[in-house]
């Protein structure tokens, strides 16, 4: 099978409207034969169901070479399907944004710490090109423009989701950059959640092992899959709750750094996250302002001095409210 190429492929190429693309080429595999179009499509191209149905309908779809404008039509395996990509295109560089809040617990000449608030995103990306953690690291931290691989990502080491608060670490120069990021493959690093979840845990302490890898039905979402990548979570039950609903605070620590890892792998087992909108964990029984997910703790080397450094981020006052209303 031909691998399409990355980070090209993307959900906002609006059907119809794609003059200024080019193409990418993939063959279809044994295990899709038999397959509509449409879902072939999307799930080789990475893209959602309706964009991959608007190419087909407006003729942008070719298979062996020939237009197929029938969403319906059946595949067979060694077909060569041809769908548009965008053409790369030279980017702004980022702009300082003094206005955007977040704490910073820690700081030095090589590293920083932040107390990331819910609701803001790390960095730029699809549908989100300002008001970003990083505009505001450039306009207090400008020397991180140069550090990293990724323009769009200076002095990124990892990153939590929007509707998650907590702690970060951020590379001031590229020597820690490479060091932190050392430790991240070699799991060394601490990283450690609260998360209220759905229902009562079998045991206290448990792990929770399962590859992590795009979604087939809807590859805006993660899943677990045999072919995703290695992925393994502990927990330990922090409080059990049985008022209004049955639900438990649990300390999750990651021994991978997949995306949506911990919410992924709570789903998996039957505990979706409370107030989770993507995997399953909203219910009108226990209505909160945001999904229930904290980097409560982060402890790493230091990139320089080889000092450990460890740090710990309280509830935010949202989430301490809600556990308030829990007995």
């Amino acid at each position: 099978m031909t691998v399409p190429p990355d980070n090209i492929a993307s959900d906002n190429i609006p059907p119809g409207n794609i003059a200024a693309v080019a193409t990418a080429e993939v063959t279809v595999p044994v295990l899709l034969a038999g397959e509509r179009l449409d879902r072939v499509v999307a799930m080789l191209a990475d893209v959602s169901r309706s964009v991959a149905t608007g190419w087909v309908n407006v003729g942008r779809i070719t298979v062996d070479d020939i237009t197929i404008d029938k969403p319906s039509h059946r595949m067979a395996e060694g077909q060569r399907i041809r769908y548009p990509v965008e053409q790369p295109v030279e980017e702004a560089p980022l702009t300082a944004e003094p206005g955007v809040a977040f704490a910073v617990v820690y700081e030095d000449e090589h590293v920083l710490v932040i107390d990331k608030p819910p609701g803001l995103v790390v960095h730029p990306g699809s549908g989100q090109s300002s008001g970003t953690l990083v505009h505001g690291l450039l306009a207090r931290y400008p020397e991180i423009r140069e550090v990293g691989p990724d323009p769009h990502r200076p002095g990124i080491v990892h990153r939590i989701d929007k509707d998650t608060s907590g702690l970060l670490m951020v590379a001031r120069t590229a020597e820690a950059y490479d060091d932190l990021v050392a430790q991240l493959q070699d799991r060394s690093v601490g990283r450690h959640y609260l998360a209220l979840v759905w229902g009562h845990m079998a045991v206290s302490a448990g792990m929770v092992e399962g590859g992590i890898g795009r979604s087939r039905r809807d590859p805006t979402k993660m899943a677990v899959s045999a072919t995703g990548k290695d992925a393994r979570t502990r927990y330990n039950v922090e409080q059990v709750f049985t008022m209004p609903v049955d639900v438990s605070l649990l300390r999750c620590s990651l021994l991978s750094g997949r995306t949506h890892q911990i919410r992924v792998h709570m789903q998996s087992i039957g505990h979706a996250v409370v107030g989770d909108p993507t995997y399953h964990g909203i219910r009108q029984s226990l209505p909160l302002p945001r999904m229930f997910l904290h980097a409560a703790s982060l402890a790493f080397e230091h990139p320089v001095t080889g000092e450990m450094l460890a740090f710990e981020s309280a509830l935010p006052a949202d989430l301490r409210e809600a556990l308030g209303n829990l007995s």
